[in-house]
């Protein structure tokens, strides 16, 4: 196997790193952007993902008031 084959594979294993939310106020505003596009195209939620959406609304609901 050549290096840059090697390295090619690395990659792509590191890749979904990248896409990990850096907390969890950044988690909710993709979680309510990819809920709002799936219920825009009639998709059903699962109800735990919902319960993670409500969750995170509970928590950052009052965020923008307090500051």
């Amino acid at each position: 196997m050549s290096f840059e084959v090697l390295r090619a594979e690395i990659a792509l294993l590191l890749e979904p790193a990248r896409d990990v939310p850096a907390d969890r106020h950044e988690l909710y505003e993709r979680v309510k952007q990819k809920f709002g596009e799936m219920r825009a195209f009639g998709m059903p939620i699962p109800q735990d993902l919902i319960d993670l959406e409500t969750e995170l609304e509970e928590e950052f609901s009052g965020a923008g008031d307090q500051q």
